[in-house]
């Protein structure tokens, strides 16, 4: 890629572990990437920067800081694709899918995945949102 061309990914997860490795590999794909462990250090990021996409852990200072993320996020930048990514289904098991157009509506996000998903899935659910 051009250095014209790299796009910017936000990810935001209180999991240390995840954010650190989701980033490494996001940055291993080409992508300059900004992060933050909290819901309002993502708020505040949000605020200062439009990144080409998101990646929004669920559960974090609230149980639905990743929705909350998501809905400021489309809000404020509707073209930028966003994806939930989260453990809360093996932990709770609760579902949430992005089946129909209210459940678009709701959650507010393009891509909903649950945390351990390998990275060339990911990778490929990434090139879909991006079209590239």
């Amino acid at each position: 890629m051009k250095a014209t061309n790299i796009k910017k990914v936000l990810i935001v997860d209180d999991d240390i572990d995840s954010l650190s490795q989701l980033s490494l590999y996001m940055k291993q794909m080409g992508f300059d990437v900004i992060t933050a462990e909290s819901q309002k250090e993502g708020e505040e990021l949000i605020n200062q920067h439009k990144p080409d996409l998101a990646i929004f852990d669920l559960m974090m200072d609230n149980k639905d800081s990743g929705f909350i993320l998501s809905y400021k996020l489309k809000k404020k930048y509707p073209d930028v694709p966003v994806i939930i990514a989260t453990a809360v289904s093996s932990e709770t098991g609760i579902l949430f899918e992005l089946n129909t157009e209210e459940e678009k509506k709701w959650i507010k996000a393009d891509l909903y995945l649950e945390k351990g998903i390998r990275y060339d899935q990911l990778k490929e659910h990434i090139q879909k949102l991006l079209k590239i």
